[in-house]
């Protein structure tokens, strides 16, 4: 019996079930380069059909599309971010929620995640990260990290899936207390930024303690943070260990402070002794659950960073107009089919502009002006959803 016919014959929770481990089996495969079982084609369509049959939203955006559905990834209709800012973007019920991810909430509001299981987004999220981050600066793979945040600590109630990702690199990365014994997602000194003030001296003990320990830091920051630090430091340097790493993720969105990346990126890598291949920035939205990763601020085409996607997600530039696919190198809206979202919406459209180029992705900012065609059919799809709860 093929997946599709098998799905038939089980409930949605099995379904949903059975979709996540084809999805982790495919990222495996894809990881340690082996020929996959199945063609992420297959699996995309495979997803796409169990969310139009039990995803209210993505249901009702397959019912008014302009084109009929004709086995092509292209015509799987995108839900725009903005939908999860206006209700629930899920196949399952609510009492099964175990995570909900809410974003900033600068521009219009919060939208909300919603997770029945985080096994998935785990999995692939930690996989891509460690490849990205540290197997590129590790020598021999078998390299031991002291793992900081320039973060507040995550907690559920924070809602913040890039502090779940934080966490949760650590806990498979590092996996020890800083001074001695089990991991503790909570251990004081991990986390640098708590009741609104980054901890400097924190940060200077958990370097010295990596240097005592002969290893790198893996730093995990926001671009806020970063610069924040570098207020701190007023000048002064603070050297991580040879072979250390800097994640840097977000802008400067909502606070008053601005630096742009050239400059951020050379002030940080001055202050942290970094050559400016570990400065690594990475991109991931609180709709996605997989993340991209830069090959190094200013070693794209032209001194641009140039993203990269992993194997289980697809980034599209799209016609803002027509939201069809733009030749290689011209400019158009960031479409991202991923995999990982298995519960909620396989296909997202932003309004971020992308331009491909050979190697990956350069990103170019929010769009500026009109409303997104297919933003008034998510609305009018949630409409029924807001009335009942209203």
């Amino acid at each position: 019996m093929s997946p599709g016919a098998a799905a038939e014959v089980l409930s949605e929770r099995e379904a949903s079930a059975v979709l996540h481990e084809r999805v982790r089996r495919f990222g495996r495969e894809q990881l340690r380069g082996e020929v996959p079982g199945e063609s992420f084609e297959q699996l995309a369509l495979s997803i796409a059909a169990h969310q139009r049959r039990h995803n209210p939203v993505l249901a009702q955006l397959w019912a008014q599309a302009r084109e009929v559905a004709g086995g092509k990834l292209e015509q799987i209709p995108a839900v725009p971010a903005d939908a999860f800012r206006l209700g629930r973007v899920a196949s399952f019920d609510p009492a099964q929620d175990c995570a909900r991810f809410q974003t900033s909430g600068t521009t219009g509001g919060a939208g909300v995640h919603v997770f029945r299981s985080l096994e998935t987004y785990r999995e692939l999220s930690v996989a891509w990260g460690e490849r990205e981050l540290f197997g590129r600066a590790a020598a021999g793979g078998a390299q031991r990290w002291t793992v900081l945040a320039l973060a507040p600590a995550f907690e559920p109630e924070r809602r913040s899936s890039l502090g779940y990702m934080m966490q949760e690199l650590m806990r498979e990365l590092d996996g020890r207390a800083l001074s001695g014994g089990a991991f503790d997602a909570r251990e004081p000194g991990r986390w640098l930024v708590a009741q609104g003030r980054l901890e400097l001296a924190a940060l200077e003990r958990g370097v010295a303690r990596a240097y005592e320990r002969g290893e790198p830091v893996a730093l995990l920051a926001t671009a806020f943070a970063l610069s924040w630090l570098l207020d701190a430091l007023g000048g002064a340097r603070l050297p991580l260990p040879p072979g250390s790493v800097v994640m840097q993720t977000g802008g400067f969105k909502g606070h008053v402070r601005t630096l742009d990346d050239a400059a951020l990126a050379a002030a940080t890598c001055a202050a942290l002794a970094l050559t400016p291949e570990r400065l690594i920035g990475e991109y991931g939205m609180t709709e996605l659950s997989s993340q991209l990763y830069d090959t190094g601020f200013g070693c794209g085409p032209g001194g641009q960073s140039c993203y990269r996607e992993p194997p289980w997600l697809r980034v599209t530039p799209v016609d803002a107009i027509t939201l069809r696919p733009v030749p290689e190198g011209e400019v158009g809206l960031a479409r991202f089919t991923d995999l990982a979202n298995v519960d909620s919406s396989l296909v997202v459209l932003t309004q971020d502009q992308v331009r491909r180029v050979p190697g990956g992705l350069v990103l170019l900012g929010r769009r500026q002006g009109a409303s997104l065609r297919g933003c008034s059919l998510a609305v009018e799809a949630l409409m029924p959803a807001r009335a009942e709860v209203g």
